[in-house]
């Protein structure tokens, strides 16, 4: 059979991509005299994996994350405050098979957002869907959903994921229809699934943001005694990434920048 006739044959199965490692393969048979079914195991592995990877791409992408943040990527050395061992298990994802949340807060900078994100593509790599949002981007889609009578077909899209992570939560007090959107949104994820939210105030604190009490317990209770909390004290991991332009200045500006110091 000529090989474009196969590859007509293998597109028309959806298993076009098996022509990329084809000659390949073929080539290690000869070699390696390997028998009819080791040859079509490893052509068949290859179209897994691709299909594997292809899958993860996809809900990278719709993941919606701001930078490809991974654990590996943290330095959890850095800060001895941080408490690196909940955080690596929480990477094991075992919290969203048990619909549990994560709340992240502490201080501006010390990697709250990374580690969220890396968590996220902990989950992608074990074939979880997720959304990543800033707090002030969902309040305004839900907003506009009133708006325009598609309130509903908003809100399913942060109900659907299997992890919804909202980060820079509680950055100013919500108006009464926010409350009442986060109230609808928590309740609905409390039943579907797991949340990662992330926030320099701590989950104490959250309350106060609410101007209708009621709707604050109604949605932080479910929230809070549902979640792993995870305090995040210690200093500042942005200075370690700094640019460092010494390189890039003659000895007198050195000189001329020598007195100057970090907050």
């Amino acid at each position: 059979m000529q090989t474009h006739q196969l590859e007509r044959k293998l597109k028309a199965l959806k298993l076009g991509g098996m022509m990329d490692t084809l000659e390949l393969r073929l080539n290690e048979a000869q070699k390696e005299n390997l028998g009819y079914l080791v040859f079509l195991e490893m052509l068949l592995e290859d179209e897994n994996n691709r299909r594997s990877q292809k899958a993860l791409s996809l809900r990278l992408r719709k993941a919606r994350f701001e930078e490809n943040k991974t654990l590996a990527d943290f330095d959890l050395t850095y800060n001895p405050k941080i408490p690196a061992p909940l955080i690596r298990d929480l990477a094991t994802c075992g919290y969203l098979d048990r619909k549990e949340s994560v709340l992240l807060y502490g201080p501006v900078g010390v990697g709250k957002s990374h580690i969220a994100q890396a968590l996220g593509h902990a989950a992608c790599m074990k074939g979880y869907s997720v959304l990543y949002t800033k707090t002030n981007r969902l309040l305004q889609d839900l907003g506009g959903g009133h708006a325009d009578g598609t309130f509903d077909v908003r809100l399913r899209k942060y109900i659907l994921v299997d992890l919804l992570i909202v980060d820079d939560f509680g950055m100013k007090e919500l108006s009464s229809q926010q409350a009442e959107d986060l109230y609808e949104l928590i309740s609905e994820r409390y039943r579907a699934g797991s949340m990662i939210v992330v926030s320099n105030r701590a989950p104490k604190d959250w309350y106060a943001l609410f101007p209708n009490p009621v709707y604050a317990e109604g949605a932080l209770d479910r929230l809070i005694n549902s979640s792993h909390q995870v305090f995040m004290p210690g200093k500042s991991y942005r200075p370690m990434h700094r640019p460092n332009h010494d390189a890039d200045c003659n000895p007198g500006e050195r000189a001329t920048q020598g007195g100057e110091t970090d907050s």
